[in-house]
């Protein structure tokens, strides 16, 4: 009887004690506010991504293949030649063509693309201008490389870091408080990448098409952005 007194002690202190941490837990919540800071910068551009397509048409769908994938070995094995350029077949579908009453197939069209990647800007150019002979431009838009975003989002921590003591600071001192102690802060990075406007080769016309011009860079800048979320207990006087 004795042992099972002592046990039942036992536990009635421990629910004692975890009661209390309890109530220690949601007394530690009171003054705490949430925060954000985030710092930004502009980065430059450094890599340059062009899509190309191929696009024909033929009654017959085999021979249409082969048309289609000959235009792109082609293509392919001229980009290889040229240092510094990443190269890799994009989407390739075809369907069928109908006739005015919409109900016999009367050809087949098919459509290819090649994807161009480069952090050489003028060598990409000049290549693509070369290429526009045979095929025809999709796309043209320009990105950060990764490695790039990394070293720049690195630099930044320490500066959100900053901001976030200072408007925890600022905070304090609105409330009238002592000091503050950091109860979480969580570090995120992202960024904005504004629409890069494309030139409409084919609205030009076919002449443009013909001398196969080198299109023009104006590669642009990314807004990189790293925040500081977090939440911290004002102490009071």
């Amino acid at each position: 009887m004795r042992t099972m007194t002592r046990i039942a002690t036992a536990l009635a202190l421990t629910a004692a004690s975890l009661a209390s941490t309890g109530l220690l837990a949601a007394e530690a919540r009171y003054n705490q506010i949430a925060l954000r800071a985030e710092v930004n910068q502009e980065v430059a551009h450094d890599l340059m991504h062009v899509t190309l397509y191929t696009e024909a048409q033929h009654s017959d769908p085999a021979k249409l293949a082969a048309e289609i994938t000959t235009t792109l070995n082609k293509t392919l094995e001229q980009v290889r030649q040229v240092k510094g350029v990443a190269v890799k077949l994009g989407s390739r579908h075809s369907y069928p063509v109908y006739d005015d009453k919409g109900q016999k197939i009367t050809a087949w069209r098919e459509r290819a693309e090649v994807r161009l990647e480069s952090a050489d800007f003028a060598r990409l150019s000049a290549l693509t201008g070369e290429l526009l002979q045979s095929m025809k431009m999709a796309g043209m838009d320009f990105s950060i490389a990764s490695d790039t975003r990394k070293t720049r989002e690195d630099a930044m921590l320490k500066d959100a870091v900053n901001a976030f003591k200072a408007r925890a600071q600022l905070a304090t001192e609105a409330l009238g408080g002592k000091g503050y102690k950091l109860v979480s802060l969580n570090l995120n990075t992202g960024g904005f990448q504004p629409p890069m406007p494309m030139r409409n080769f084919e609205a030009k016309g076919m002449a443009m098409m013909d001398a196969a011009p080198t299109p023009q860079i104006e590669a642009g800048t990314s807004q990189v952005t790293v925040s500081a979320d977090g939440v911290i207990e004002v102490q009071m006087p």
